[in-house]
């Protein structure tokens, strides 16, 4: 593909590069860069790519696209905004896929991963349709699972997936939109059917600094959207709409008569949620078989997406009943013994304090938190999740998460930090260990809750990432009771 053609969407400033010249590939990583590449230079969080602009050129880049002009004699095109720019030229290198599909974004805190999920599986029950999806666990195209390494993917990344549905012959994708991919311009360009807004809580505000920049980031989705479907019993439910452009579908678990789609009867078991949806004079009874008040709402947000996309009520019902659970989504560990086991991705303090409210409704017997924090991210929640953990659990075991670049054992302190000092509780850094002492230590009708790293199968020490599977460390530990 000729230069000029990917360039038929972004605004040029200069340019020294022949527009004639033939494009290989695209590139934002030097280090990858192969001969007849186009390089775009992008500012980065820990580094700039502009720094490696000789490097792309003596690997034998075709043409730089960059925000700065580049020192020395290399081909390349000026523009305002290379982030932008990286994400509408992949778009025209892979033959804009996205306007191939019908795109249904979920963003929000808490709740993305299981909404999509129930989402593209409504879309495959009701309309028989061959879905993608891009998420926090893993991607999919129709059947076939890809691994992942962030919620959202990079442009580029995003585009070249979006291709490959389309090739596969979807004709829906399903994606979880992070505040970090709005933010860092990773879904420009993008038209979506569909959108919707599940929460917002404390999460990431070591890049986002305030909650208000948080919340305006989430709300960028708004205006690439042609409907969406907003939770109305967030407390940020009218920010968002305020700056919706489209129509807007609420919905709520706490019969806000304002919300076109609500929940009554609402019955909480061990084995899911049973409720009636109610909308307009319409009323259809739904069952879904993810325990948790959480899972009613995350019902609600993909029958948004159903009548969003023109499914009938029941039809979104009928679905959900026939769903099976999200893993590491208070996912349920099988024991051959007096107590349970849950596994759940809390790494938030909404997220910990409603796996653990949702535990105590169901439990028998004691509840215990195992949680940790993640290092190199949002501190000030750390004291949070520990004051959380203190009031709603009868025993904590605080332990590690991932502690990336962080020393653990200062994670753990500032956790202890927000934990009254006659809050029960031990601390074991040793996230293996920490689990073994909780199995070791149960009474009959103990509900253990795993928080922190759900679907996870690895710990991220130092930088490197350690396999670290939670249902393996069970499994190991039960053999010896």
């Amino acid at each position: 593909m000729k230069l000029r053609e990917l360039l038929t969407d972004i605004p040029i400033q200069e340019a020294t590069a022949s527009l004639d010249a033939e494009i290989r590939d695209i590139c934002y990583d030097s280090r990858r860069v192969m001969p007849g590449d186009l390089f775009v230079a992008v500012e980065g969080l820990k580094s700039d790519g502009h720094r490696f602009i000789r490097s792309a050129i003596e690997k034998g880049a075709a043409a730089v696209l960059c925000q700065r002009r580049p020192e020395g004699d290399a081909p390349y095109v000026l523009t305002p905004d290379s982030r932008k720019a990286l994400a509408l030229v992949s778009a025209a290198f892979f033959g804009h896929p996205a306007d191939k599909l019908n795109m249904i974004g979920v963003t929000g805190t808490n709740g993305k991963t299981t909404s999509t999920i129930l989402i593209k599986h409504i879309l495959e029950d009701c309309l028989g349709a061959r879905v993608g999806l891009i998420g926090t666990i893993s991607n999919w195209i129709g059947d076939r699972e890809l691994p992942t390494e962030r919620t959202t993917p990079e442009s580029y990344d995003l585009q070249q997936l979006l291709a490959q549905m389309v090739s596969a012959g979807c004709q829906y994708a399903v994606m979880e939109v992070s505040s970090h991919a709005l933010s860092l311009d990773r879904v420009e360009g993008i038209r979506f059917r569909a959108g919707l807004f599940t929460n917002l809580t404390q999460d990431h505000l070591d890049f986002h600094g305030t909650m208000e920049s948080y919340a305006e980031a989430k709300a960028r989705l708004f205006s690439q959207c042609d409907a969406w479907a907003v939770n109305f019993d967030d407390p940020w439910a009218e920010f968002m709409t305020q700056r919706a452009k489209c129509p807007v579908l609420g919905y709520s678990t706490e019969g806000r008569t304002e919300a076109a789609l609500s929940a009554e009867d609402v019955s909480l078991s061990a084995g899911g949620v049973s409720f009636v949806a109610r909308k307009g004079e319409e009323r259809t009874p739904v069952r879904l078989g993810i325990p948790g008040r959480f899972s009613v709402s995350n019902a609600l947000t993909a029958i948004s997406a159903g009548l969003l996309l023109g499914i009938s009520l029941p039809d979104c019902a009928a679905a959900l009943g026939r769903t099976q659970g999200v893993k590491g989504r208070v996912e349920i560990v099988p024991t051959p013994s007096d107590f349970t086991i849950v596994i759940d991705y809390a790494h938030t303090p909404d997220a910990l304090e409603k796996v653990l409210k949702t535990m105590r409704e169901v439990s028998d017997g004691r509840l215990i938190a195992l949680f940790g924090c993640g290092g190199d991210r949002d501190a000030t929640k750390r004291p949070i999740m520990g004051r959380i953990a203190s009031e709603n659990a009868d025993f904590s075991i605080v332990t590690s998460d991932n502690p990336r670049t962080e020393d653990p054992e200062k994670i753990i302190g500032d956790i202890l930090a927000g934990m009254p000092a006659e809050a029960p509780r031990q601390v074991i850094c040793s996230r293996p260990e920490a689990i073994g002492w909780a199995i070791r230590h149960h009474e009959p009708g103990d509900v253990i809750v795993l928080a922190g790293k759900g679907h996870e199968t690895y710990q991220e020490v130092n930088g490197e990432k350690r396999h670290m599977d939670e249902r393996e460390i069970v499994a190991d530990y039960l053999k010896e009771e």
